[in-house]
């Protein structure tokens, strides 16, 4: 009942209320900007959540996510340019049956359909939440280090690119999260006597710069198509389906929505990976597969379930473990840490009010963007239709006041510039970003908990090993590591094979 009462105090709070449906609305615009995915869009409204409660902070980044998430699939249908990676599966019917004259029905499809798979996601994470968080009694400094070293071993594994390139980055992310005071002596390192070092370098400056600096940039350095101006301004009605339409369509809505719950919880699976699988399945057992391709509504319910219901469970070990799958959930475990909440096993615990009260708030962003959705059509036709120099500057004014507004220092100006530079070349060199994000965010858990094990014992490794929690989480880190750097070897012995 407790559970229950603390979300249906989110659920009355004004400030939560506000934060949800302006984080909708930023989200559906920001998704709908072709190229703006949902983990930039939540890295820009980031710094603006600094003065906001914790609770308040956490549901209006998740609000970024769930919007940005269904605002994808506008672009995809109107123009054929997905707004996020998940919404390309939803470009293949999405667009064709906006060539038939029936881009509303498939909008408000997509609307429909991505607000029911978002629900059943919470549902989900409602009834995992506690379960895991019994996991909680057997966590202990040793267990919490390989628990840490576990999530950076599964980013950098599973990352897009080379094993070599995703641990390469992952190390650069412990190397910078070093800046600053030591946490246990408090003597200043790798400050080269730089006062404003002595703090560290915030990953909230790092994250702006890799993921909204080097996406900009990259934008410059890329020739305008003129494609910007495709969208005509004919289609603007949304056409919702009605009951009897989703349950024709029923077969398409639960394989999507059960694809996004099973993939969302999976490290390096996300949105784009459900969508495309939940499209595969739709056609497998669909009693018209033939219409895939040719304008199926069932090949836009299917994908559009399925990167809406990743947005719930995804949350799931971000919570729980405090390991993000994604560059979205990576931003947000930095909001968390940002305002003082350690995410893990302990969260349930220690923050109940946080927890269902975000519960409250997630079901409060579903119904804003059903209802959101179907009001900003326009606006966002609009939107896509600017020139891109113009978009750029603005989204560049918005993160440079944004930057300014956290402690009005030109120091972190340059901080986010210099991490921008880096993003670009990084992408350019196809070097994974999320490595680098982790590394940081995890970089304190880790070596905290990494010292205290040793504190314990005097300095013996053998700790790791006593721990049965700490000793499987290693193991499952090992067989990760090995088995990506096998998959490696194989994919660079196969051209070799074939030149023999």
């Amino acid at each position: 009942m407790d559970g229950l009462s603390y979300a249906l105090t989110a659920l009355t709070t004004p400030t939560i209320v506000l934060s949800a449906a302006g984080g909708v609305l930023w989200g559906i615009l920001g998704g709908a900007l072709p190229g703006l995915s949902p983990s930039i869009a939540m890295a820009l409204v980031l710094p603006f959540t600094f003065d906001m409660s914790p609770l308040a902070a956490i549901i209006m980044l998740t609000s970024v996510y769930i919007g940005a998430e269904y605002g994808g699939s506008i672009p995809a249908i109107l123009i054929r340019t997905p707004g996020t990676n998940a919404a390309a599966a939803t470009v293949i019917d999405g667009y064709t049956l906006h060539q038939q004259g029936r881009g509303g029905e498939a909008l408000g499809l997509s609307l429909v359909a991505g607000t029911i798979a978002g629900l059943v996601g919470l549902i989900c994470l409602v009834f995992l939440t506690k379960p895991l968080a019994m996991v909680a009694l057997y966590f202990t400094p040793p267990a919490y280090f390989a628990l840490a070293f576990l999530g950076l071993s599964i980013i950098a594994a599973l990352s897009e690119g080379s094993l070599i390139k995703g641990l390469i980055m992952g190390v650069i992310g412990l190397m910078l999260a070093m800046v600053g005071t030591d946490p246990l002596s408090g003597a200043p390192r790798f400050t080269f006597g730089e006062p404003d070092l002595l703090g560290g370098i915030d990953y909230i400056f790092v994250m702006l710069g890799v993921f909204a600096v080097a996406e900009l940039m990259n934008k410059v350095s890329t020739p305008d198509d003129g494609e910007g101006s495709v969208i005509k301004n004919t289609i603007t009605r949304m056409r919702l389906p009605g009951l009897r339409k989703m349950w024709e369509l029923r077969r398409a809505q639960t394989i999507g929505t059960g694809l996004g719950i099973i993939e969302g919880p999976i490290p390096g699976a996300g949105g784009t990976v459900a969508a495309f699988l939940s499209y595969n399945e739709a056609k497998r057992w669909s009693k018209t597969p033939e219409k895939f391709g040719h304008g199926s509504e069932e090949g836009v319910v299917a994908p559009e379930a399925a990167n809406n219901a990743v947005t719930s469970s995804a949350l799931i070990p971000t919570l729980s473990f405090g390991i993000p799958g994604s560059n979205s959930m990576a931003i947000l475990l930095g909001g968390l840490l940002i305002h003082g909440i350690q995410p893990g096993p302990m969260l349930l615990s220690n923050r109940p009010d946080l927890v269902y009260g975000l519960f409250g708030g997630l079901f409060m962003a579903n119904i804003f963007m059903l209802i959101l959705g179907m009001l900003v059509l326009t606006p966002c036709i609009w939107l896509v239709n600017r020139p891109k120099p113009y978009l750029t500057a603005c989204i560049m004014m918005v993160v440079l006041s944004g930057i300014y507004s956290i402690n009005q220092s030109l120091f972190d100006f340059w901080i986010v510039l210099a991490a921008g530079v880096v993003g670009y070349v990084m992408r350019r060199l196809e070097f994974p970003v999320l490595p680098l994000i982790l590394g940081i965010v995890l970089g304190y858990m880790i070596e905290s908990s990494y010292r205290r094990s040793l504190l314990l014992t005097n300095g013996d490794h053998i700790v790791f090993l006593q721990n049965p929690l700490s000793l499987g989480l290693l193991c499952c880190a090992a067989l990760i590591i090995g088995l990506a750097a096998y998959a490696e070897i194989r994919r660079a012995r196969k051209p070799q094979d074939m030149h023999g």
